[in-house]
């Protein structure tokens, strides 16, 4: 249960991160430029989606599964997501009559505990071994103390890995 407990409570901080770009996104649309509530909701998600992918791969879930199959997860976990912003957001305020911040806030906890139970069990199923993972390596720290680039090339996804050109 402590596990649980500690991948949840990273789900929530990546989690605030990007649904401060999410907000930050909506806002602007909808306050700066005019644009309907629910469009505005819907270009949010999609942008607080992108960091949040980078940032549970890396720091919530540490899954062994190629980044081209967990971003195609990542995707259609996303997709559902999407649709369920439109639904709940749509139903809030056109439905309901609710202020468009207070039926976001209420449709990102709807969407939040459906997307942690998909990436959770499906986009970065957990190896045998998730848990005795060590913490992630930092490579661009390596670089810095000199590590070599044979070394940080080994800790990307093969999609990844640059070309290794000999110096002359």
């Amino acid at each position: 249960m402590t596990f649980l407990f500690r991948q949840f409570s990273s789900f929530v901080v990546v989690g605030f991160v990007a649904t401060g770009v999410h907000y930050a996104l909506l806002i602007g649309l909808v306050e700066i430029a005019g644009i309907s509530a629910v469009t505005a909701a819907l270009v949010g998600y999609g942008a607080g989606g992108t960091v949040s992918y980078g940032l549970n791969r890396r720091h919530t879930f540490r899954t062994k599964l190629p980044h081209d199959a967990a971003v195609a997860r990542f995707m259609l976990v996303a997709a559902v997501g999407f649709g369920l912003t439109y639904i709940f957001m749509s139903l809030f305020i056109h439905a309901a009559g609710i202020p468009y911040l207070l039926a976001q806030m209420a449709t990102t906890g709807i969407v939040m505990f459906w997307s942690f139970a998909a990436h959770r069990l499906w986009t970065f199923p957990a190896d045998r071994d998730a848990k005795e993972l060590p913490p992630p390596n930092g490579a661009q720290g390596q670089r810095a103390r000199g590590g070599s680039d044979d070394k940080i090339a080994s800790t990307l996804p093969p999609v990844c890995k640059p070309k290794i050109v000999p110096r002359s």
